[in-house]
């Protein structure tokens, strides 16, 4: 990896507005999807961001793509600030940066053919490959395991993930950088979604593309991602490389969610909590967020001190290089990592009911 990063961002922001009032509309308040992010992206990396539905994780892959205005914050690509860029300050970028969709029903025009569908950026580029086109299209569907004859066909003919490697097709056309995959396998059957992360993790390792994944499905994220940051009603929690995060997690939430998912589906070398986490209360509204800890009104280890302080996001002691956690009192090290190896672990017994 370069020392440079290929995306740099730093304090981003993004509040839609909300407007009341008769006659006169004004503005009354702003949903604060987005408040204050920090990453970077190293070349032929793969970072996960992942978190609950509403915290804001396709507000941020859309605002990386510039499909979403930044409110606030700064996009920096390959050391050049496209956080409000023009349109033609973008030309040469957009290329380099492209997207896929969540939805693969939604996200193709039913009244184009496949040919039409992938060869779109390249009319819209300019793009006149070697040998045309339909040459090149011919082989991105190859590429992605697709027949290269089904060139004239139309979406509704394919099935969902079939669909998924038609938008996969159409973010390659142009060589891209850097791909922000907007939760490509959730809207696919259990069965097609490990075939679509194996081809995404292919073309990475050959064609060295950058993802920044973004998943609800923390499995899926540990197979693909190296990286991994959690987010929680629009800041990041956590980040840390995805075998020190899924091994020792120091934010109380994602501690909480790594108890949610099935043992069966992570590895041996995962530690979770020995029993379900079940959060109390809803996410609140990012409309009026909390203040200090926006996790505290969820949090079992709240304090006073949450209320009124927002934690940084640093690095807790004990924790690797590059592990960082947003919270006061961090979880502590699994015993693996504060001592010696502890002594063959009992099944703890059941938690007794709050209730």
């Amino acid at each position: 990896m370069t020392t440079t990063p290929l995306l740099n961002v730093a304090g981003l922001v993004k509040h839609f507005p909300i407007t009341g009032g008769f006659p006169i509309r004004r503005t009354v308040g702003a949903v604060q999807a987005v408040d204050g992010l920090d990453f970077t992206v190293a070349e032929g990396e793969s970072l996960g961001l992942v978190g609950e539905s509403g915290c804001g994780k396709s507000t941020t892959g859309r605002l990386i793509t510039r499909l979403l205005e930044p409110s606030g914050g700064r996009i920096t690509y390959r050391g050049q600030d496209i956080t409000h860029a023009s349109r033609k300050r973008l030309a040469p970028v957009r290329p380099e940066i492209q997207m896929i969709f969540q939805d693969p029903y939604a996200s193709l025009n039913p009244r184009q053919t496949v040919g039409r569908i992938i060869a779109g950026p390249m009319e819209i580029n300019g793009i006149d490959p070697p040998g045309g086109r339909e040459r090149r299209v011919r082989e991105l569907l190859d590429t992605v395991g697709l027949n290269p004859e089904h060139y004239n066909r139309f979406p509704h003919e394919f099935s969902g993930g079939q669909r998924q490697r038609i938008g996969v097709a159409r973010a390659l056309a142009l060589r891209p950088k850097l791909i922000v995959a907007d939760e490509p396998v959730s809207a696919l059957d259990v069965s097609i979604q490990a075939q679509v992360v194996n081809l995404l993790q292919q073309l990475q390792r050959e064609l060295g593309i950058a993802f920044v994944f973004i998943a609800h499905d923390l499995a899926v994220v540990r197979h693909f991602s190296q990286r991994v940051a959690v987010m929680y009603l629009g800041r990041i929690v956590e980040i840390a490389d995805r075998d020190e995060l899924y091994g020792a997690p120091r934010h109380p939430y994602t501690r909480a969610l790594l108890s949610a998912v099935p043992a069966t589906t992570l590895p041996d070398d995962t530690a979770p909590p020995p029993a379900r986490i079940r959060l109390k209360g809803e996410v609140p509204s990012p409309v009026h967020p909390p203040s200090g800890c926006r996790f505290r009104t969820r949090c079992w280890k709240a304090t006073d001190h949450c209320a009124t302080t927002t934690p940084p996001l640093v690095r807790p002691e004990g924790s690797r290089e590059g592990h960082l956690t947003a919270c006061h009192y961090p979880e502590p090290l699994p015993p693996s990592r504060t001592g010696p190896p502890a002594p063959v672990r009992v099944p703890a017994a059941p938690r007794p009911s709050s209730s």
